[in-house]
């Protein structure tokens, strides 16, 4: 019995450590640029940004977006 139970308490542990984290994503990469001189900013950081999204630079300033989500398979 003591064996199984260090043997689950190891495995939830590795699992424990594979979760990713809250902010584990980057912002993407800006392809395109804006024709607009100093285009205005929406924000200035993450904590400006509703719930699950972030402060990222885009074509023409900086707005809050969400996580990509990769299509399925």
């Amino acid at each position: 019995m003591k064996v199984v139970a260090a043997l689950l308490l190891v495995g939830m542990l590795i699992l424990w450590t594979e979760l990713p984290t809250g902010s584990a994503w980057s912002c993407p990469p800006v392809r395109v640029t804006c024709a607009i001189p100093n285009p205005p900013n929406r924000c200035y950081s993450d904590q400006q940004c509703p719930r699950h999204k972030k402060c990222c630079q885009s074509s023409c300033g900086t707005r809050c977006l969400s996580r990509l989500r990769a299509p399925p398979i």
